[in-house]
């Protein structure tokens, strides 16, 4: 009886502990991933690059005296395209609200733009006289705005331009020079370009400007320093060029 009684106490004991293993046991609650990390491209911060591509200006020669006095009225010369390759830098700094992007930016660069025509005018020197012209520097003052989507960027820029020119009036027959101006000329500038970000603090871009640089009177004189013309020129330049910038201060951050 005795046996019985503490089989029957052993079967009580081991049923009261089962649920409890089995609760002991049970499987983890489940609880929700944590949300994936976007990354966004910051383009705040200050940059500096280089570009190289090429432009073509045109150029259009009006006379407006001679040593025997002003031409009147003022003949057309005619007009020729300057064109070439072009290398340089730019430095600038932007800055991010939102979707927009804000700038300001300078570029200077090295060109070799040079054309040239045979002048229409030429019965007024009494010989044939071909017109050069050559641009041999381009600086731009710029703003930006522009729209980001992540790591592509689109901008319109706009300021002030300088070119550095030198005309050259060269006796057709011979090739010999014989007077020339060696000048700068500051207009206006618009432009537009494509920015892709491919690293933290990288881009590579694509950028065209349009340089409104109008008309400007120049004295040209003989290689003695003599006076020799007065010629009212009008110019436009358009370039395209690739660019390269690396930048500081606005890296990559997580956004939820």
């Amino acid at each position: 009886m005795r046996r019985v009684l503490l089989g029957a106490v052993g079967l009580i004991a081991l049923s009261a502990a089962a649920p409890a293993s089995a609760a002991d046991l049970a499987a983890r609650p489940y609880t929700k991933a944590p949300p994936m990390v976007a990354a966004i491209y910051d383009w705040s911060g200050f940059y500096i690059g280089i570009n190289g591509g090429g432009g073509w200006s045109h150029n259009c020669w009006t006379n407006t005296a001679t040593p025997a006095g002003a031409t009147v009225p003022t003949v057309s010369e005619g007009c020729h395209d300057a064109s070439g390759g072009m290398v340089g830098g730019q430095i600038g700094y932007r800055w991010q609200a939102a979707n927009w992007v804000f700038g300001v930016e300078g570029q200077g660069d090295w060109a070799d733009f040079k054309g040239s025509n045979v002048s229409v005018a030429s019965p007024i020197f009494g010989f044939a006289a071909t017109n050069q012209t050559k641009i041999d520097a381009v600086g731009l003052i710029t703003g930006q705005v522009g729209y980001a989507w992540n790591n592509v960027l689109w901008y319109v820029k706009g300021g002030a331009a300088v070119t550095h020119n030198k005309y050259q009036g060269i006796l057709t027959a011979t090739g010999t020079v014989f007077d020339r101006a060696d000048e700068a000329r500051w207009g206006g500038a618009i432009g537009t370009g494509v920015e892709v970000g491919f690293a933290p603090n990288w881009s590579v871009g694509v950028e065209y400007d349009h340089l409104f640089m109008g008309r400007q009177t120049f004295t040209l004189t003989t290689p003695a320093g003599a006076f020799s013309r007065t010629d009212s020129i009008k110019q436009d330049v358009d370039m395209a060029t690739v660019r390269v910038n690396y930048r500081w201060g606005g890296p990559l951050v997580g956004k939820y």
